[in-house]
């Protein structure tokens, strides 16, 4: 049994963590919820419990003698705290953007490399991956390893609920101001997102970087090949939309050998946490209502290219609260349980 904080814990993320580790009945002796200092004194539910939030700090680790500490409340936290939980002797699954390239600090998605985690050591901590990559590679994985991908073409049509509690509640606001016909006003009161977000897409998430790429499409690329141990090329767009829950992308994989729809579908049918929904007559694909509040990467419209034999297109949905972010880092920890909990306990208690 394990002592778990979870930093952020009052963030639609947090929230997540909190659901996600009750329903996979995570070995927890202890739970310990985290935040900034205007957040201490609020109250979060487990188990039929209520728990009070507690303010983060860099003592709060070892006084309440943390094993795993879970950390979703934005990169400049993770940067002061996460080594601080590590050096008070937790391993920190982080689900920022900070630590994603630190060659000291593995990047993991379970499916795909958990190998990796052994790596954990280096610095105490393990990095969680951006939430588009995650449902990606979990998709490309299977295909890769049975047509060999060259280069991947993708676009992301990413939920408002990745910018958080406040990108889902100007959704909310907006379509509520439309509907009231006063969106004008809600428009110009808008505070996360540069447009109108109601009724539009905006293809633009996080800053833009040299040569027009944005930061969100170069964290798919680096992440995939750092998770992947590959050199794929990754050319994205990232997209928002009108959308609260659920990442959608459509991706296009240029592989060394011929594809197969048939075997495309095979393999990733059977690859973990993978569900393929790809029956054109009866209308059957992937849509965020099917994905949202599940732990699994829906693919469907798998198709082979018009022109090449070696050139394969897929639709692939995700709910990235789960898939792409509390439940990915919960399996992370179980999985790190599996292959050095027993080792961990041993030195840190002499159990």
């Amino acid at each position: 049994m394990y002592n778990v904080a979870i930093v952020g814990a009052t963030g639609a993320v947090g929230e997540e963590f909190l659901r996600v580790l009750e329903e996979y009945n995570f070995p927890i002796k202890k739970l310990v919820p985290l935040a900034s200092a205007r957040s201490v004194g609020k109250e979060v539910e487990f188990k039929d419990k209520t728990l009070k939030v507690k303010e983060l700090t860099c003592e709060v680790f070892e006084e309440e003698e943390i094993d795993i500490a879970f950390f979703s409340a934005g990169g400049s936290v993770s940067a002061k705290f996460a080594p601080c939980a590590a050096e008070a002797g937790a391993v920190v699954i982080d689900n920022t953007s900070y630590f994603r390239m630190d060659p000291d600090v593995p990047l993991v998605v379970p499916e795909v490399n958990p190998e990796d985690i052994k790596l954990w050591k280096k610095k105490g901590i393990i990095a969680n991956p951006n939430c588009s990559t995650i449902q990606m590679v979990i998709s490309l994985a299977p295909l890769h390893k049975e047509f060999g991908i060259k280069r991947v073409d993708v676009a992301t049509y990413q939920a408002v609920s990745g910018a958080g509690k406040k990108g889902m509640e100007e959704l909310i606001e907006q379509m509520r101001a439309l509907f009231n016909f006063k969106l004008d006003k809600k428009v110009e009161e808008r505070e996360v997102f540069p447009w109108q977000i109601a009724l539009n897409v905006i293809p633009h998430i996080d800053k833009f970087m040299d040569g027009g790429w944005t930061r969100e499409e170069l964290k798919m690329v680096n992440e995939t090949n750092k998770i992947m141990h590959s050199n794929i090329e990754v050319a994205p767009t990232c997209v928002r939309v009108p959308v609260l829950r659920s990442h959608s992308e459509a991706i296009t994989i240029y592989c060394e050998k011929e594809v197969s729809v048939e075997k495309a579908r095979e393999v990733l049918a059977n690859f973990e946490d993978i569900k393929v929904i790809d029956n054109p007559e009866k209308n059957e694909y992937p849509m965020p209502v099917i994905a949202t509040d599940t732990d699994y990467v829906y693919v469907g419209r798998i198709r082979k290219d018009l022109y090449e034999d070696n050139v394969l297109h897929f639709f692939n949905v995700a709910d990235q609260l789960r898939v792409g972010a509390a439940t990915n880092a919960v399996r992370i920890a179980l999985k790190w349980i599996e292959i050095e909990g027993e080792a961990f306990l041993k030195d840190k208690y002499g159990k």
